[in-house]
């Protein structure tokens, strides 16, 4: 099963590449309080039109280059 998330374009200068900010939130262990986590990823966009700031569906596919490993699959939102 192939990994899937759902995240912000933070950047967008590379050539059919993005990095995407990817927040999940999980419970601290001992006293359950719910903390925000992010990591970036880098993601190949396939042609498609995406810009800083939109949101978009990340899907996992075989290694693109040294650290790319995501595609964008869907734009869910468009900043304007």
């Amino acid at each position: 099963m192939a990994k899937v998330f759902t995240g912000k374009v933070i950047s967008d200068k590379m050539t059919n590449t993005v990095v995407v900010s990817v927040t999940s939130r999980k419970p601290h262990p001992m006293y359950r309080k719910l903390l925000k986590r992010s990591k970036h990823f880098k993601a190949d966009t396939a042609g498609k039109e995406v810009k800083v700031g939109d949101t978009v569906k990340l899907a996992e596919t075989r290694r693109i280059s040294k650290d790319k490993y995501f595609k964008v699959v869907e734009i869910i939102r468009e900043e304007k």
